[in-house]
């Protein structure tokens, strides 16, 4: 297959922890050849396909210089047998229109992974809503008024912005109230933008697991990112460390309930996030964790995922 990966530039990429990076591995291991681009490089004009500036490239295997890059061209999407939407969040307006354009190349014959609509249709905060059997006290409000009673009932509570990411404007406040006030006032600016309430939930100092979910399926290990010293967050870029470990009972539920769920929406790939026994966020935009898990457990997640991706494939054009 001839694979697009549209992702964030290559110089940014951490080759020993990125899940792309790993996906690319895996896929060329197989003999399947590579191109990438950015998605401001996705162009469409009257008459013509949905198009981008893209450059195909080689892994090396060299841990420094580990791509060759060929001279960028013009490459219509749905030429290549899988596009793949890798673009890390924030999912802002680009992010947003992106999906627009990826969906017009969906019509002209391009199969996309994960589906745009799917991306556009699952914000990963908010799409736990339609899962209420798995997720603890939870709030989505502007009003300062439903944050204090929702305090008042479950007394020690996180507050987090709906756009978030990396555990980034994440707040606890627990039965003191302290800045409860000021806290409510940064992230719903005087009522101008929703916010997210959770009751804190204790299981976390045994770490905020990432359930990999790849066709449907979960994958046997869960990455348990662990908050480390007073930090009540266990993203690992706020410091979070990860440690692999076979999945729960109720880890495996959660992932065989929402697993065929998510992959008839064209969500071929998703990362769910579980403290203790409840789902917190589903991740759709660019899960991780492949290489973590890999490197403590075995768990080849790349392998399962091309396996995934070229099953898909198969189906689309059958």
């Amino acid at each position: 297959m001839k694979l697009l990966f549209i992702a964030d530039p290559l110089h940014s990429f951490k080759i020993y922890k990125d899940t792309t990076f790993a996906m690319m591995r895996e896929a060329q291991r197989r003999g399947h050849t590579l191109a990438v681009c950015e998605p401001q490089h996705v162009t469409w004009l009257r008459g013509g396909k949905v198009t981008a500036r893209v450059r195909d490239i080689r892994l090396t295997g060299d841990a420094e210089h580990w791509y060759d890059v060929q001279p960028e061209c013009s490459a219509v999407l749905a030429d290549f047998d899988a596009v793949l939407m890798r673009k890390d969040p924030p999912f802002d307006s680009e992010y947003f229109y992106a999906t627009h354009l990826l969906e017009q190349a969906e019509r002209e014959g391009a199969k996309v992974f994960n589906k745009p609509r799917a991306l556009r249709d699952h914000p990963e905060k908010l799409a736990i809503m339609e899962f209420p059997q798995f997720i603890g006290p939870t709030l989505v409000t502007r009003d300062a008024t439903d944050i204090q009673r929702f305090h008042a009932e479950h007394q020690d509570i996180i507050l987090k912005p709906l756009d978030g990411m990396g555990g980034m404007g994440i707040f606890r406040v627990g039965p003191d109230g302290l800045n409860l006030g000021s806290i409510t006032e940064t992230l719903n600016r005087h009522g101008a933008q929703s916010v997210m309430v959770q009751k804190f939930l204790p299981e976390i100092v045994d770490g905020d697991k990432r359930v990999l979910i790849i066709g449907g399926r979960p994958v046997p290990f869960c990455l348990a990112r662990i908050p480390q010293g007073s930090e009540v967050r266990g993203n690992l870029a706020a410091g979070g460390k990860g440690v692999a470990r076979p999945l729960s009972a109720r880890d495996r539920e959660i992932g065989e309930a929402l697993g065929p769920i998510l992959l008839e929406r064209g969500l071929l790939l998703a990362g769910v996030d579980v403290i203790g026994d409840c789902v917190t966020e589903i991740n759709v935009t660019s899960p991780t964790c492949f290489q973590e898990i890999f490197d403590q457990t075995g768990c080849d997640v790349a392998f399962l995922f091309v396996d995934a991706l070229e099953a898909a494939v198969a189906a689309h054009q059958g």
